[in-house]
């Protein structure tokens, strides 16, 4: 599997290619994978900005999550994960957006959502078209807090790749 920072690399790379904008939005993740790509040399040329919004509020405020979303399905669900994607592209000047929000652990975990679980969105803007393009996906991981950040983190910049080679 590819590091958080060869990953990072290679998205570079494709956004470069695309002449592309990155905004981030993350939860459980708390800003790991916006280190990641600030990581790499010259990111500054296609990363636009990152949301670190890990309390419900910031969600809210920040990136204009529906309150209601958040109380009728939790913070750890697809439609949050989806306003947040959506949130960072219409307050950024992004091409493209990543999002998750999570179950890190130890605690925190239910019947319904246990620890490991994430969710995530990538949003593309449409500028063509006046419509925006998303994925949404739910995974679980296994291991701790520390493996199931790294491994959110690492899904979420390869689904960004996955969006724009998809793109072409």
């Amino acid at each position: 599997m590819p590091s958080l920072l060869e990953l990072s690399a290679d998205l570079g790379q494709a956004m470069q290619a695309q002449g592309w904008q990155l905004a981030l939005a993350e939860s459980c993740t708390g800003g790991m994978i916006a280190e990641s790509v600030t990581a790499i040399a010259g990111s500054s040329a296609w990363f636009d900005r990152g949301f670190v919004t890990y309390s419900n509020a910031a969600k809210i405020d920040m990136l204009a999550v529906p309150e209601r979303l958040i109380a009728e399905h939790g913070a750890v669900s697809e439609p949050v994960a989806r306003a947040m994607a959506m949130g960072a592209l219409q307050r950024s000047q992004a091409n493209i957006s990543g999002a998750v929000t999570g179950i890190a652990g130890p605690g925190g975990g239910s019947a319904l959502k246990p620890v490991g679980t994430v969710c995530f969105a990538w949003a593309m803007r449409d500028v063509e078209n006046q419509g925006n393009q998303i994925v949404i996906e739910t995974r679980h991981f296994e291991g701790d807090r520390t493996q199931v950040r790294q491994q959110a983190a690492s899904h979420l910049l390869t689904g960004l790749l996955r969006l724009i080679n998809h793109s072409d």
